[in-house]
């Protein structure tokens, strides 16, 4: 279907994604397999079958959004042709310094597998998205909340 987001993964993250799926998948089965808490006979409802059903609810939900991020997912690839290695892409780890004295490395990922602390920022965040299509040497500057230069440095590929 057009329009549908896509998501990308490292193999590692999306072996992630594939684990949880099948984790929840079993317990979904289990269950479903298992004695669900009966309705009682009066007008009142057994909170045990109430809390029953809410993580059913849960567990279908989660299971949705798993398949979603199955079927829409992009592997991110490290290898590279030459002239690829020089533009700014997701699953390029990029060494900037920002403001012309401090240095850092950043990884662009997908929103999945983002974690600023570990230096992995998300294609969609206002620096990755600056960055996206850059080369070395290039000046970006991001407006988020406050003016900021990168400056690229080094470009690879891991």
């Amino acid at each position: 279907m057009e329009g549908e987001r896509k998501f990308y993964l490292t193999k590692e993250g999306l072996e992630k994604i594939k684990k949880e799926y099948e984790i929840i998948k079993n317990i979904r089965l289990a269950k479903n397999n298992g004695e669900a808490p009966k309705i009682w006979e009066s007008e009142d409802v057994n909170p045990e079958y109430i809390a029953f059903q809410e993580d059913l609810n849960f567990i279908e939900k989660r299971l949705a959004e798993l398949e979603n991020v199955l079927k829409n997912v992009i592997l991110i690839q490290a290898e590279r042709g030459k002239d690829k290695n020089k533009i700014v892409e997701v699953g390029a780890r990029v060494q900037v310094e920002i403001d012309n004295n401090e240095k850092d490395e950043l990884t662009i990922v997908g929103t999945l597998e983002a974690s600023p602390v570990l230096g992995k920022i998300s294609n969609e965040s206002p620096v990755g998205r600056a960055l996206l299509g850059h080369k070395e040497g290039d000046r970006v500057v991001v407006s988020s909340p406050i003016k900021t230069i990168y400056k690229i440095k080094k470009i690879e590929y891991i």
